[in-house]
């Protein structure tokens, strides 16, 4: 069963506590929260819940917490947001034993990365796969069909046209922090 974001098409990211309130009246169910400290997680993560959001949260960006599977475990057990992003698979492994959403980064470095990454996907079997610069529709589209996991687009994208390209490559959502790119796919589907 493939897991679905509500016909979320962008998921907006963002470093700062006012952005994530502003998102907090807007139609988007799924928020990624990048930079961010340990000490902040529980109340933002509180306060996204009691207005119907879920939180993404990009583990490697937490500070004061070190990204390793003793981190997720107290993420997944503690703070207990919707999901966890990071390039580390025992963070993916902690995520899925704890009925959290698992998206594992992919950076696209070069084709030897990339065929380590396909074991790696098999071993970890991660919800959806970030696949980073997601300005390479052909890669989106590979990632996907190579894999059979949901695929988001992430960095680098900085217009619409670019969100509407990963889209139509075969990713599920496009993962941003450039705020314009947010209004135009509020509350829409890949449409």
């Amino acid at each position: 069963m493939e897991i679905t974001l509500e016909q979320q098409s962008v998921l907006p990211a963002v470093r700062k506590v006012k952005d994530l309130e502003k998102l907090l009246n807007s139609n988007f169910t799924y928020i990624v929260l990048l930079d961010s400290h340990v000490g902040q997680l529980k109340p933002l993560v509180d306060l996204a819940r009691s207005r119907g959001k879920k939180l993404l949260l990009h583990v490697d960006l937490v500070e004061g917490l070190k990204n390793d599977e003793y981190a997720a475990e107290f993420l997944c057990q503690s703070i207990r947001p919707a999901g966890l992003i990071s390039t580390r698979a025992g963070v993916i492994a902690k995520a899925k034993q704890n009925g959290l959403l698992a998206i594992q980064r992919l950076f696209l470095l070069d084709t030897g990365a990339l065929e380590k990454s396909y074991t790696l996907f098999e071993r970890t079997q991660p919800d959806f796969i970030e696949v980073l610069p997601g300005i390479i529709p052909s890669l989106i589209s590979e990632v996907r069909e190579r894999t059979g996991i949901p695929v988001f687009a992430g960095g680098l994208i900085r217009t619409a046209d670019e969100v509407r390209q990963a889209l139509q490559a075969g990713a599920t959502a496009v993962t941003t922090s450039h705020k314009e790119l947010w209004v135009p796919f509020e509350g829409r589907g890949k449409g």
